[in-house]
């Protein structure tokens, strides 16, 4: 999916627009235990259960997500809908025969950081990390933080088939097999494009962060 310029640099004003516009004495944090994202065809419903614990199935591959997805952003820089996103990285990994398992992170908002504290929660000690931009990759809970498995970092480039690949590949480490690494497209002028909305959802993301926050499991309905 492609943004021309002028629509790359509205959408920036319109971020930048909601940022400077909220009413005084509002808070960034999140306030509530339940959202709620309506795309064209689909409906995602998050609800808040309660502190993550570490899973005991060796048959899942948890999903750590940023805080402000689903709620303060809804959409990547490339205005893909997370509601989307999530369905097909969940598809992928049911595909494989194995479930799921979705965390909230809002005291992290780093993608390394996440997918590394997620494969920790994970049974099988596989996990996704995926940012509110659009920023993902596999991690593995006995590798270092900045290490991972797959690094998915031009999010630009990435389309609703391959973040399916990328669920399916990461149930595929987390049955043990060594799976080809999920193909990318390269893009040289894909980083200064898209830079600059790539900083400013990531500054709205760290808005969102509540250090104090535990990990908090994430109940995702479809509709």
């Amino acid at each position: 999916m492609q943004i021309k310029e002028e629509e790359l640099r509205q959408l920036v004003v319109d971020v930048l627009q909601g940022m400077s516009n909220e009413p005084a004495g509002s808070s960034s944090k999140s306030q509530t235990l339940v959202s709620t994202i309506q795309t064209k065809g689909t409906k995602l419903k998050l609800e808040e259960m309660g502190p993550a614990k570490a899973g005991q199935n060796s048959d899942e591959v948890v999903i750590g997500v940023g805080p402000a997805f689903g709620n303060r952003l809804s959409k990547t820089m490339i205005k893909q809908e997370h509601a989307d996103i999530l369905r097909e990285l969940m598809a992928g990994i049911e595909e494989e025969g194995l479930k799921t398992r979705v965390v909230k992170f809002y005291d992290v908002a780093d993608v390394g950081f996440m997918g590394k504290r997620a494969a920790q929660l994970s049974g099988s000690g596989i996990a996704i990390g995926l940012q509110s931009k659009g920023t993902i990759l596999i991690h593995q809970k006995d590798l270092n933080p900045l290490d991972n498995l797959e690094l998915f970092p031009q999010a630009p480039l990435i389309d609703l088939e391959t973040y399916r690949a990328i669920g399916k590949n990461a149930a595929r480490y987390a049955k043990g097999e060594n799976p080809d690494p999920v193909p990318t497209k390269n893009d040289q002028m894909a980083r200064p494009k898209y830079q600059a909305i790539s900083a400013v959802l990531y500054n709205k993301e760290v808005k969102c962060l509540e250090p104090q926050k535990r990990v908090v499991e994430l109940k995702v309905e479809f509709k």
